[in-house]
């Protein structure tokens, strides 16, 4: 938690901080921080960040965008594989997976919910699927939701917002 001084700042109010990282005169990496002032007092927090696989690079800047505007940071990756080594070296505290289920390479989506669920039973899932939400009871990890394509930016932030707040899913595969 960082705390900084806020002079004449009454209690309520809210604002998004910006952290930004520079190479040069150029930004290379940004997160949005929330904080709330309260007795002259900033309070800042960091944004949960969300482990995102999705190989089709349109759908990457919609979900990025819509999740960014949500307040949420985003890690997109375009394949399994780079997800879970991103994961594995626990380098970074992700809060939740959204995943493509069928991805190219040769795991899916579901291959790296399992993986990322086998270190982390209760981590959040949001599947997102064009053709293979029948698959879902078969192949979905416990606890989770599944988004079929198309679907609203809102939905995807609600899903995951959902699962963030109570820890569980609505309704999880049989």
């Amino acid at each position: 938690m960082l705390e900084v001084t806020a002079p004449g700042a009454g209690p309520g109010i809210m604002s998004n901080v910006h952290f930004c990282t520079f190479q040069g005169n150029q930004i290379s990496a940004c997160r949005l921080s929330s904080s709330c002032v309260v007795g002259g007092i900033a309070v800042v927090s960091e944004s949960p960040l969300i482990l995102v696989v999705e190989d089709e690079y349109a759908l990457q800047g919609v979900l990025e965008d819509a999740l960014a505007e949500a307040g949420f940071e985003t890690d997109i990756l375009s394949s399994a594989e780079e997800a879970l080594t991103l994961f594995k070296g626990g380098s970074k505290n992700y809060k939740a997976l959204v995943t493509d289920v069928s991805l190219k390479g040769r795991l899916s989506g579901w291959d790296v919910a399992r993986q990322i669920r086998a270190a982390d039973p209760a981590f959040p899932v949001v599947y997102m699927t064009g053709a293979a939400a029948d698959q879902w009871a078969s192949q979905g990890v416990p606890n989770s939701i599944l988004l079929q394509k198309p679907f609203a930016p809102a939905q995807l932030v609600t899903a995951i917002s959902q699962l963030l707040n109570i820890g569980s899913a609505p309704s999880a595969p049989a």
